[in-house]
């Protein structure tokens, strides 16, 4: 899978993973971070998420990436904000008032670049990278984060019956990347009503990493 796959997905409006309002997981559990107001959350692969608009409407500010970069112009379209667009090093930065967005590779994004974050959701990141590069992107995230903690979405079903992505993500793929540096809590684990695409048993289940 390279960037091909996610441009044309975007280009093809082919975008059942975006979802119309908030994530569920997010709403529920986000308070387990126990952030100060005006926290800076990193969303890496956030897409045109629903989740930025949320966190924006609680106070806090919101630094993501993605690859696509019509996903960012329909995000701010969506927000009804004009950002002002910059380059930084290999990215793209998409900029207004409590919001930055970095277009493109997240491996060309740096700590740097990125700048200071008091912690990370991913919803859509370590699910939607297939195995080989899933090791790459956890300790790529630590390094520019400086560990900051996370809440952690992923799902598990059986990878047998369907390619990602989602990918399966069981708990001892989340123990072998972040074990070393995080705590490790699972908060929750349950059964996806309607199952993935319709078709397929899956478990969702919701990390908190602190350190």
């Amino acid at each position: 899978m390279d960037s091909n796959f996610w441009l044309q997905k975007w280009q093809d409006n082919n975008i059942g993973f975006h979802k119309s309002e908030a994530n569920p997981a997010l709403v529920k559990h986000f308070g387990e971070l126990s952030l100060p107001n005006s926290s800076r959350v990193f969303v890496p692969l956030c897409g045109k998420t629903l989740d930025i608009a949320w966190l924006l409407s609680k106070g806090d500010r919101v630094a993501g990436a993605e690859l696509v970069e019509l996903a960012i112009e329909q995000l701010f379209e969506e927000l009804k904000v004009s950002p002002k667009i910059s380059r930084v090093g290999e990215v793209s930065l998409y900029s207004a008032k409590d919001i930055d967005i970095f277009v493109g590779d997240i491996f060309d994004v740096s700590g740097k670049t990125l700048g200071p974050v008091d912690a990370i959701y991913d919803r859509a990141a370590l699910i939607a990278l297939p195995e080989e590069v899933r090791k790459r992107y956890t300790a790529h995230l630590m390094e520019i984060t400086d560990k900051a903690p996370q809440l952690l979405v992923t799902c598990e079903y059986d990878q047998s019956l369907m390619e990602g992505p989602p990918f399966s993500i069981s708990q001892e793929e989340v123990n072998k990347h972040y074990s070393d540096n995080y705590s490790l809590s699972l908060i929750s684990s349950t059964d996806v009503v309607g199952g993935l695409k319709g078709k397929y048993d899956v478990k969702e289940s919701v990390w908190l990493l602190q350190n």
